[in-house]
């Protein structure tokens, strides 16, 4: 079930997604019910589908990135930006701070830039983007500089170290929020395919040999050495490092048998306060992990100096 704030829990207004992107209707048609449905195995339709449902519901008028990288699910990553919002209202005592107070740092923004364009269109909240790629920056700062609400409220960097997450990316007197990340989940390029495969066969009932990702993605948005547990090993041993630099050091966690491990790690690094955040779209249920290093009274330091309120 989707956050009760995401605009996509209805079904789809086909007509005014059309409406949105005329491209679109070549690839809609009949499903096995008979109701009028999108192709959901076909890369372009997936990609049109989105891009409409950016335009139609959040206002954004231009979402153009290279074929070969990720095309996000718009509805579950608008999921982890209402949460997070439902996380720093809890943690200001039940007010949301003031939109332009708060600063959200997106590991990993990616060539689509979907995190800061679902952040500003719904909350107004300021972004950090960074990512390893050069491509992707460029890409993602084209989407920018083509979204008028956009400016002056996301600003790339480039992770120098391929191997680094915070490191190299926020200053030692840099203060950010909240930080958020979508870390690439396979292992190795071949368990990546193995994923395809299983999705396309849920969705059309047919197993192929070289799936197409119906989703894209190149290597380093799906793929690092370890998989998913080892990058967010890695992110919270970073994270320890600033940990008086951000409120809350979030991550979606796709698969449920790495919590164990995370949370050892979390144990480890002496993180003060974890929370784990169910989330669900679909068939598919994941959840986010959240971690703090701040204590009771620089939590309310922080809620005066950033958010500017008081109990």
């Amino acid at each position: 079930m989707l956050h009760p704030r995401n605009k996509n829990r209805e079904r789809y207004d086909l007509k005014a997604l059309v409406a949105a992107v005329p491209q679109l209707a070549q690839y809609i048609k009949p499903n096995k019910f008979g109701d009028d449905s999108v192709d959901f195995t076909n890369p372009d339709a997936v990609k049109l589908l989105n891009k409409a449902l950016l335009n139609h519901y959040y206002g954004i008028t231009y979402w153009e990135f290279p074929a070969g990288n990720l095309c996000p699910p718009i509805p579950g990553r608008a999921d982890y930006i209402h949460y997070m919002a439902d996380l720093l209202r809890e943690s200001n005592f039940g007010r949301m701070p003031i939109a332009d107070k708060i600063t959200v740092l997106d590991i990993g923004v990616g060539a689509n830039c979907i995190y800061p364009l679902l952040g500003v269109s719904e909350y107004g909240w300021n972004f950090i983007g960074s990512d390893i790629d050069v491509t992707s920056i460029t890409s993602a700062q084209n989407i920018i500089d083509n979204n008028a609400g956009l400016t002056g409220k996301v600003a790339l960097r480039l992770q120098p170290n391929a191997q680094d997450i915070f490191y190299g990316i926020m200053g030692a007197d840099e203060k950010v929020d909240i930080t958020l990340c979508n870390p690439p989940f396979h292992a190795s390029a071949a368990d990546a395919q193995k994923g395809t495969q299983r999705k396309v066969k849920a969705l059309s009932g047919k197993r192929e040999k070289l799936a197409e990702l119906n989703f894209a993605g190149v290597a380093n948005e799906l793929v690092c050495n370890g998989g998913e547990s080892a990058f967010i090993n890695t992110m919270v041993v970073e994270s320890k490092r600033i940990g008086k630099n951000c409120f809350w050091f979030t991550t979606l966690v796709s698969k449920e048998s790495n919590l164990k491990g995370i949370y050892k790690t979390l144990k480890e690094y002496n993180a003060i306060e974890t929370k784990t955040i169910a989330m669900g779209t679909g068939n598919k249920s994941t959840r986010i992990v959240a971690w703090t290093f701040l204590s009771k009274e620089e939590k309310k330091a922080w809620q005066e100096a950033r958010w500017k309120t008081k109990p």
